[in-house]
């Protein structure tokens, strides 16, 4: 959000700290307990691929953890988009952490960024079971030697399939190194692991509230049917109403392209609008996960690109006649969710629906070419037709009026673009 001084960004907070601390004070993890945060960072280093991002500086201190124990990567300020590609293909600014680096980045002839960040991940990996870097030595110039060469040994606690997916990954040549779709089908990564108890306690409350499959494949709530009629939405204060206007949002500013929820008013009851839901839900065949006052949990029963689609529908009540509903992503790929939205829900509740906020911003802001055809100034009417139009009253009122001088227009500027900086290597892991 943003006022007229000021810039606000909101950030999520990471409890659990850095994954590096988590080491450094507990020692090294087991295979078992690795395997579930290698899994969550490839995971996340595929998204970023596929939205062509490459990070290009991953390391256990950039890999931070939430209060469930979740993995979030974190610091993408080295991180490389697909436009930055030179004409061969290949990225070219060595940057990086030493100690995680691949070793065609350091030859300086170019370099893909996702193998890149590939080999940053069997790093992190090796650290994580063995409790030490694989490639070290006190001289830097002796380091990047080791790296060249894919010099590095496994303790002999290592499984035979961990040591056979390390030096896969950690292949020196990046022509013939694991790709992250193999990574997915390796004898390691598909070992079964032991997922957080909290995490837990959370499925177990949510299925809980799962009851029999419909016909329709839709899986519905057998507590929630009951307490309909005492249904309670939640309100909106002014804080939300306010984040809401378009004014403060700065979406502008961004690529719009990945909207991950949507919302729309209505001035329909709260019980047509869930009831519009659950038609919908039944039509595309979505389960129904968990139903709350004003939420509706929707899964798909297929897995997409990224896992199974999960969104929230929520209500909340602006006024007793007015409601704004959101549709969030929760899970899954977020242009599935975009299609979803727009060739299958956005038709199946236009009866409901009085505006959406998407379409709404929009129309409030005409694109550049629009306000470049649009002239600053109406035409000005000739002074022979203006008085015609005009009754004798007006006339005389137009004449008697005072002139006021008008007020030259300000200029926009564009602030002067700023060349990037080449930013050095940082320090090297002890």
């Amino acid at each position: 959000m943003a006022s007229k001084s000021k810039i606000y960004f909101v950030l999520e907070y990471a409890k659990g700290g850095e994954l590096f601390n988590k080491i450094a004070k507990g020692g090294k993890l087991s295979e078992d307990a690795a395997r579930k945060y290698f899994h969550q960072l490839i995971s996340a280093v595929d998204y970023c691929h596929s939205r062509g991002v490459y990070h290009r500086d991953l390391k256990p201190e950039n890999l931070l953890l939430d209060e469930n124990e979740n993995l979030k990567v974190s610091d993408f300020g080295l991180s490389a988009l697909t436009e930055s590609k030179r004409q061969d293909g290949l990225l070219h600014t060595t940057c990086g952490t030493p100690a995680y680096v691949a070793p065609e980045v350091l030859s300086r002839k170019g370099y893909d960024g996702a193998k890149a960040d590939i080999w940053s991940c069997g790093v992190i990996l090796f650290v994580l079971v063995a409790g030490y870097l694989p490639f070290h030595d006190t001289n830097l110039i002796e380091m990047y030697r080791k790296i060249s060469r894919a010099d590095f040994r496994c303790p002999r606690g290592f499984s035979t399939e961990l040591k056979d997916l390390l030096h896969r990954i950690l292949d020196p040549d990046p022509s013939t190194r694991i790709s992250i779709s193999r990574i997915k089908r390796s004898a390691w990564y598909r070992k079964p692991f032991e997922v957080n108890a909290k995490k837990n306690e959370t499925e177990t409350t949510e299925n809980a509230c799962t009851g029999e499959a419909t016909t329709s494949g839709s899986t519905e709530c057998s507590t929630s049917e009951g307490n309909q009629g005492s249904l309670s939405l939640p309100n909106l204060n002014a804080f939300d109403i306010i984040s809401l206007s378009t004014g403060f949002n700065l979406s502008g500013f961004f690529e719009d392209k990945y909207r991950r929820e949507e919302r729309f008013t209505t001035r329909q009851p709260v019980m047509t609008v869930l009831a519009k839901l659950k038609e919908l839900s039944k039509r595309l065949k979505l389960k129904v996960k968990k139903k709350e006052n004003g939420i509706l949990k929707l899964a798909s029963p297929k897995e997409g690109k990224k896992g199974v689609l999960e969104l929230n529908a929520e209500i909340f009540e602006v006024a007793p006649s007015l409601l704004l509903v959101e549709l969030r992503k929760t899970n899954g790929d977020t242009m599935e969710y975009q299609k979803l939205v727009k060739e299958e829900i956005r038709p199946a509740l236009k009866d409901i629906v009085w505006v959406w906020q998407s379409d709404q911003h929009q129309h409030s802001q005409p694109t550049l070419q629009e306000q470049q055809l649009q002239p600053p100034f109406s035409p000005q009417q000739p002074h022979d037709q203006l008085q015609a139009s005009l009754t004798q009253q007006e006339q005389k009122d137009l004449l008697e009026a005072p002139l006021h001088p008008q007020e030259p227009l300000d200029e926009l500027q564009s602030p002067p673009q700023e060349p990037l900086e080449q930013l050095p290597l940082p320090v090297t892991l002890e």
